[in-house]
C-alpha cells in the first residue's frame, strides 16, 4: 500500500519459501499487479499480467471454504481486475467480474456476517449501483442480480470505519479512502469527505498512494494550498513504484495559483508517463499556462500536441481534444478566473470577474462563460441569491449551446434548492441537467444529477 512493490515481492518470495502452504501470497500478488496496471496503464504490462488472475483464483479455490477469506479474496481479485479492465476498455469482462465479486461478497455476508471486510467492498458496490439510472437498473438486476443504494453503501462503509477505529483492522485505511471518495463523488458531501480522510491519520509523507488520496480530495474541496504542501513533500525514490500522476496533480495545483513553475511538473508528466490517460489534458494545461502568461504561440504549440498524443477515453481528455480541434482560444481573463476558482482562491477570482461585466466580451460563448463563472464563484462564496440569478441567465441563454455551462448551471441550481430543502425545485433542475447533452463533461454531470435525484426521493 506504500507502493514499495519490489520490497513487497521480495517479502512474498520469502513467504513462498518458508510457508509454501500459505496461499495469502496469491491475494497479495494481485495487489501488486493491480497497482502496476492501474497506475502505470501500460498495455504491454496488461497483456503480460492478465493471465495471472485465473491462476490465483484457482489456487485460492484450493483453500479452506470455512474461512471468511476464502470468498473475500476471490471477490477482491475480481474487483481489482474489473477496475483494471475499465482502464483498458474491456467493459463486458469488467461487468462480469463485478457481478462475480458481488455474488461472492453476498454469500460471504450470509456465512460470516461479522466479517467487517465484506462491507468495505459491498459498501462501494452498493453506492455505485445506486447511481445507475432507474431505466437501466432492471438490466443490472436481471443480468447480475445486483441491487443497492447510495445510503446503503454509505451506512456500510461507516460501519466498517467505526469497526476499524475500535479494532485492529488491516483494511482500515482502504475503507477510509473509499468512504471519502464515495462522499465526494456520489453523496455530494465534499466537506465530510475531507473531514474523514484528514482526521484518519493517513500519512501523505509515507506513501505516494496516501499522498494521492489526500491531495485529490484537498484539491476538490478548495484546499489547493494543502494539496501543494502534500504533493511537494511526496515520497520519492527508486523504492517506490513510479506514480507520475502526482507530478500532473502538482502542476495543476500550481496552475490554479497561477504559479509560473506549474509547467515544470506538467512537462515531467508528459515526458515520463507511458500510460493512456490525462496526457491530452496535461498538454491542455501546459497550453493554458502559456496563455495566462500572454504567450499565444506557446498555447498553440501545446494544443497541437493534444492532437498527437494520448487517448480520449476520459471526459477530461475528451474536453482537451475538443478544445484543440475547435481552434477557439479561451479568453485569458476568464481562464485566469476559472483557474483561481478551481484552486479555491474565490476572492481573487471574484475580484477579477467583477472588474468587468459581460459587455466586455464580444464572443457569445465568452459572455455565457462569464455569467457561468460569476454564478460559480457567488455559489462558492455562499451568495445563493446572486448565484441563482447568474445560473438562470446561463440556462436561458445556453441550454442549446454545446458547452457544458448550462448543464452544470442546472445541476448547481438543483444543489442549491436541495440545500434549501426545496426538493420539488431541486428535482426539476436535476432533471433539466439530465435533459441536456453537452459536448463536455456530460457523463460526470449526469451522474451527479442522478445521485441528486436519488437523495431527494
Amino acid at each position: 500500500m506504500q507502493l514499495r512493490l519490489n520490497e513487497a515481492r521480495q517479502s512474498l518470495d520469502k513467504i513462498r519459501q518458508t510457508e509454501p502452504n500459505n496461499y495469502v501470497v496469491y491475494f497479495l500478488d494481485n495487489y501488486i499487479d493491480f497497482f502496476t496496471l492501474f497506475i502505470g496503464e501500460s498495455s504491454a504490462d496488461f497483456r503480460k499480467l492478465r493471465s495471472n488472475k485465473d491462476r490465483r483464483l484457482e489456487m485460492i479455490g484450493k483453500t479452506d471454504p470455512r474461512s471468511p477469506y476464502f470468498l473475500y479474496c476471490q471477490a477482491e481479485i475480481n474487483l481489482q481486475w474489473a477496475l483494471v479492465r475499465l482502464k483498458f476498455e474491456e467493459y463486458t469482462k469488467a461487468f462480469f467480474e463485478v457481478r462475480s465479486a458481488y455474488n461472492s461478497l453476498q454469500d460471504n455476508v450470509r456465512k460470516f456476517p461479522s466479517f467487517a471486510a465484506n462491507k468495505k467492498s459491498l459498501g462501494v458496490l452498493h453506492a455505485a449501483i445506486g447511481t445507475i439510472p432507474d431505466e437501466y437498473k432492471w438490466g443490472v438486476s436481471w443480468i447480475g442480480g445486483m441491487k443497492g443504494t447510495i445510503d446503503q453503501g454509505v451506512r456500510e462503509l461507516e460501519e466498517v470505519i467505526s469497526y476499524g477505529n475500535k479494532n485492529a483492522f488491516i483494511f482500515r485505511e482502504e475503507s477510509v479512502v473509499m468512504y471519502a471518495f464515495v462522499m465526494l463523488h456520489l453523496n455530494n458531501d465534499p466537506e465530510k469527505a475531507w473531514k474523514v480522510i484528514s482526521a484518519s491519520g493517513i500519512d501523505a509523507a509515507s506513501s505516494p498512494l496516501a499522498c494521492f488520496a489526500l491531495s485529490n480530495i484537498a484539491i476538490r474541496t478548495g484546499r489547493n494550498e494543502v494539496a501543494i504542501q502534500y504533493l511537494s513533500k511526496r515520497p520519492k525514490g527508486g523504492q517506490y513504484y513510479p506514480f507520475y500522476y502526482l507530478d500532473f496533480m502538482l502542476g495543476v495545483a500550481k496552475l490554479h495559483r497561477l504559479d509560473t513553475d506549474a509547467s515544470k511538473y506538467l512537462e515531467s508528466y508528459t515526458k515520463n508517463f507511458k500510460g493512456r490517460n490525462y496526457i491530452k489534458e496535461a498538454y491542455q494545461k501546459l497550453a493554458w499556462a502559456e496563455l495566462v502568461r500572454g504567450n499565444t504561440n506557446g498555447y498553440l504549440l501545446h494544443m497541437a500536441n493534444i492532437l498527437k498524443y494520448g487517448q480520449d477515453q476520459l471526459d477530461e481528455d475528451k474536453m482537451a481534444l475538443r478544445e484543440a480541434r475547435s481552434g477557439d482560444t479561451p479568453h485569458p481573463l476568464l481562464l485566469q478566473a476559472r483557474l483561481l476558482f478551481d484552486g479555491g482562491y474565490l476572492t481573487r477570482s471574484y475580484k477579477l470577474l467583477h472588474a468587468v461585466d459581460d459587455a466586455y466580451f464580444t464572443d457569445i460563448r465568452d459572455k455565457l462563460e462569464y455569467n457561468y463563472r460569476c454564478g460559480r464563484v457567488a455559489h462558492s462564496l455562499s451568495n445563493e441569491v446572486e448565484a441563482l440569478k447568474y445560473y438562470q441567465l446561463v440556462i436561458e441563454k445556453g441550454k442549446k449551446n454545446p458547452a457544458y455551462y448550462a448543464c452544470n448551471a442546472a445541476l448547481n441550481t438543483g444543489l442549491i434548492y436541495e440545500s434549501q430543502r426545496k426538493y420539488d425545485k431541486a428535482g426539476q433542475y436535476f432533471q433539466l441537467c439530465l435533459s441536456m447533452s453537452p459536448s463536455e463533461y456530460r457523463s460526470g454531470l449526469h451522474q451527479k444529477a442522478k445521485a441528486g435525484l436519488l437523495r431527494i426521493k
